[in-house]
């Protein structure tokens, strides 16, 4: 089988894999081919696997069972996603702080498990220390005006992702980066990012992980995002040509990001043949 681009071999086998989801082992709710056996073989060789997702909508458990159903083997444990790590990152920057939030049910959980006073059906006048903001997509002009007003009032402004796109099947929706666009504009203050490319998503991931970075492959379709985080932490990186590149423009792609990969291939099942001749 010929490979595109492989220099793993210059780099310590693994013992711990960090995998996109969306465009890396599924496309909306279909499984990539050989997804279920990559992730079967690396259970059976007792190498984890983590699920790091910039999507703050779901829970954990709903990500397992999106998952499941594509008979790609998870745990709830193994799931990362930028609402877990939002979180924890203002647990311990903010722990207690009064909370406006504009999110979904797996932004809203994560919070909550995690100590954060939410100021939904609080009264209007009370102030809030925090504005975290993900995707929403029942977002109201109230949601936004509110969180306008509690930032101009001072509070700290935390975004779980800057993806302006979200894919879906049959194109792409506005994702939270469009939705922090509109909080930027409205109040010229730069949000703390969560999600790849930044290095919170992925120290949250390697803690978890207890892996040191040179040790733990990234693997994932977008140079922009996973590829930037696994340069930034200091992780090798395997570029999967299953979602945003093609055999055709990866390069370009891998160039405008400034990023080099260490192994592009087709997809899981090439993956897995490297993987296989590693690890053995």
């Amino acid at each position: 089988m010929t490979f595109m681009l492989n220099h793993l071999n210059n780099h310590p086998s693994p013992e711990a894999l960090l995998f996109d989801l969306d465009g890396t082992l599924y496309r909306g709710n279909e499984a990539i081919p050989g997804a279920d056996r990559l992730i079967a073989s690396l259970e059976r060789r007792g190498i984890p696997c983590l699920y790091v997702t910039n999507n703050s909508t779901r829970t954990p458990m709903e990500v397992v069972e999106h998952l499941l159903a594509m008979g790609i083997p998870a745990k709830e444990e193994a799931i990362v996603t930028s609402a877990l790590a939002a979180a924890y990152y203002v647990r311990m920057h903010y722990p207690g702080a009064d909370t406006y939030v504009i999110g979904e049910r797996g932004l809203i959980e994560a919070l909550e498990n995690e100590g954060l006073s939410l100021l939904e059906g609080a009264p209007d006048g009370r102030k809030a220390d925090l504005v975290v903001q993900g995707l929403d997509r029942k977002l109201t002009y109230e949601q936004l005006t509110k969180a306008v007003k509690h930032l101009l009032n001072g509070a700290v402004f935390v975004q779980t992702n800057p993806d302006r796109l979200l894919p879906v099947d049959g194109g792409f929706i506005p994702g939270a980066g469009s939705i922090g666009a509109i909080l930027q504009a409205a109040t010229g203050i730069e949000p703390i990012i969560i999600g790849k490319p930044s290095r919170i998503l992925m120290d949250y991931s390697l803690k978890l992980a207890g892996v040191s970075p040179e040790k733990t492959w990234v693997i994932g379709d977008n140079p922009y995002t996973d590829l930037a985080a696994a340069r930034d932490a200091g992780c090798p990186s395997v570029l999967v040509l299953t979602g945003l590149c093609t055999a055709d423009n990866w390069r370009e792609h891998c160039s405008s990001a400034g990023v080099t990969p260490d192994a592009v291939c087709a997809g899981p099942e090439q993956l897995e043949v490297i993987l296989s001749d590693i690890l053995k």
